[in-house]
């Protein structure tokens, strides 16, 4: 009968996962310079549309500044950014 538990056994157990700060960072109607990030996602929830790309990670960030605009069609949901000035 042995004496020690199994090894690695306790390491995963009852342990508290940190949360991944994943979603939508910045809403449609909300103005957005180039480069920030607008949605977080695992997988293509949501679709880059005009001057929008996507990250290796699925991150949708702006390329031009504007406004961030959510749109549905072909069954998908895009995000596009409407260019404009971008500032206030």
């Amino acid at each position: 009968m042995a004496h020690k538990k199994a090894g690695g056994s306790k390491a995963r157990q009852g342990t508290n996962v940190v949360g991944k700060r994943l979603g939508v960072k910045i809403y449609a109607g909300q103005k957005v310079k180039t480069g920030q990030i607008i949605v977080r996602q695992r997988g293509s929830t949501f679709h880059s549309g005009k001057g929008v790309k996507t990250g290796r990670d699925f991150t949708l960030f702006a390329v031009t500044e504007g406004t961030v605009a959510m749109k549905k069609g072909k069954g998908k949901r895009y995000v596009e950014v409407i260019s404009g000035t971008g500032k206030s």
